[in-house]
């Protein structure tokens, strides 16, 4: 249903007064780079560096909305009919991208689908012991591709590549802030290394969804979950809390994590299901729910520099 509304919205979109869809961008116009969500909107942002006023740089995503429930707004899908450059994760909740896609739009547009480009090492979705699963047909690809650092240093190049196409003035800039963007996220990639060897625990437990996967195979942690990472669920039922509250204490766990949305119901009863119920609730932040109020004052680094604090917190002494 949505995937109709999408493409009629873009047919809608190309018939507007002074506009149309076969119309080439203006080559006196800054080059219209559209991001769907905000870690890949940042990575641009930070391989744009100095040169981020020579192009005008979008944010799909407006705060509040999670990744997985977006819909895209007329103004979005002509914004992506028209743009230079248009970067997308390209699993399952951008399913509707095709659609705005097909409807042509500016023939010298660039696509940067990360999930393209990662390839063989993109992860499907993993099936976690006790965790609350509905029977799928097939698996479906990991989406949250961004929370790992080193699918990060990997997808930066081919961003870099799609500006200094869209700003051939700007490609050598590009390429150089990609390469000590790159730089930053292996130092970070290193610190996670690092700590979690200095840890002997290596097992961490959600009251929540699992969008965690590629981090923690990064950094070989083995991890239970209420639901798998693109899970709509919202309700664990009574086998689940009592599974994860028993691996608590078998596992003698100091913390249940949780993520960034408000209220962390499930993480709450499954920690006083448990035998001690001491365990701290800790939140770790997926990025997939940042909007555009936040930009000023967020970066994907500083966010995952935050998440090393409260894994470390959650791995205890």
């Amino acid at each position: 249903m949505f995937l109709k509304f999408a493409i009629l919205a873009v047919a809608a979109v190309s018939v507007l007064p002074g506009w149309s869809a076969a119309q080439p961008a203006a080559a006196s116009r800054r080059p219209l780079v559209v991001a769907t969500i905000f870690p890949i909107y940042d990575w641009t942002r930070q391989i744009a560096g100095d040169r981020v006023g020579a192009i005008d740089l979008v944010l799909l995503q407006d705060g509040g909305t999670d990744f997985h429930s977006y819909q895209p707004t007329v103004r979005d899908l002509e914004r992506i009919a028209r743009c230079d450059v248009f970067v997308q994760v390209g699993g399952e909740s951008d399913a509707w991208v095709s659609g705005a896609l097909a409807q042509g739009g500016n023939p010298r547009r660039r696509v940067v689908n990360l999930i393209r480009e990662l390839g063989a090492r993109a992860k499907t979705e993993q099936a976690l012991e006790g965790m609350q699963t509905k029977p799928s047909a097939a698996p479906e690809v990991d989406e949250h591709v961004w929370l790992s650092l080193r699918n990060a240093v990997c997808l930066v190049g081919p961003i870099a590549e799609a500006l200094a196409q869209a700003d051939p003035a700007g490609a050598a800039a590009y390429r150089d802030h990609a390469a000590a963007y790159r730089r930053q996220l292996e130092r970070l990639d290193a610190d996670f290394r690092t700590m979690v060897a200095s840890h002997a625990r290596r097992n961490i437990l959600f009251g929540d969804r699992f969008p965690f996967r590629y981090l923690a195979d990064d950094y070989g942690l083995v991890c239970h979950a209420a639901f798998a990472g693109c899970s709509a669920e919202s309700e664990a039922s009574f086998k689940t809390i009592v599974f994860l509250a028993q691996k608590v204490d078998a596992l003698d766990l100091p913390a249940i994590l949780t993520l960034e949305r408000p209220g962390h119901r499930i993480a709450e009863t499954i920690r006083d299901a448990t035998k001690t119920r001491r365990q701290k609730i800790l939140r770790m932040d997926s990025l997939q729910s940042v909007g555009r109020a936040a930009v000023p004052r967020t970066t994907y680094l500083s966010a995952m520099q935050r998440n090393l604090a409260t894994l470390a917190e959650a791995l205890g002494e």
